[in-house]
């Protein structure tokens, strides 16, 4: 599995509480949603990226992290533009990117253990009325932002290790050994759940 996906670092947002940075995050995406006006969206998209950048992470990791993410929303730029128009793509793009760079500058300055805590905290009144299981939702959080990464990574080994045999990059043989991989990878870390009794009443 890959290292902790937080780094070390002074920042403006290193020193931030994490429920800060969360609700900060969350009000951004409403802010981001509400608005539709390429005068503020642009700018804010190149706020975000300076943040991003100003955590410490440099220009290829932040690259190499989000980089999967934005080329789906390049895609869903593509098709506001085939479907609608030119504006209402650079919207959907210059608002969604912001987003993604933004989380990305939140994930690498808060440490899984630490959202994790602070989301059981948020939702611990919740519980008490019966809606959700604190910790089952916090470990799921924890669970994807720590598994997605991990993914992505065996997708460049698998490919990687087609190129270096001269085989064809093909999605069916790409997919298949990156589900099965996924899957073994589920089972152990469900393994090791049940082992250290986490959901265990």
């Amino acid at each position: 599995m890959l290292n902790g996906l937080d780094i070390e670092g002074d920042s403006l947002l290193h020193r931030m509480p994490v429920r800060g940075k969360l609700l900060t995050l969350f009000a951004a995406a409403i802010g981001l949603f509400i608005v539709a006006d390429l005068r503020i969206l642009v700018p804010a998209l190149g706020l975000s990226a300076v943040l991003c950048l100003s955590t410490g992470i440099g220009l290829r990791e932040a690259f190499r992290r989000v980089r999967f993410v934005l080329f789906t929303v390049l895609l869903v730029a593509i098709a506001n533009y085939a479907f609608h128009s030119l504006h209402e793509a650079l919207v959907v793009f210059s608002r969604l990117s912001a987003l993604v760079l933004l989380a990305a500058a939140v994930t690498a300055t808060t440490s899984i253990s630490a959202f994790m805590d602070e989301i059981t905290r948020l939702l611990t009144p919740l519980e008490r009325f019966g809606f959700v299981r604190a910790a089952d939702v916090s470990l799921a959080v924890g669970l994807v932002i720590r598994f997605v990464p991990e993914i992505f990574a065996r997708y460049g080994e698998i490919t990687d290790a087609h190129r270096a045999r001269g085989l064809p990059v093909r999605p069916l043989t790409t997919l298949v050994p990156l589900i099965i991989l996924t899957l073994k990878d589920a089972d152990t870390i469900a393994m090791a759940i049940d082992a250290r009794g986490f959901r265990r009443h």
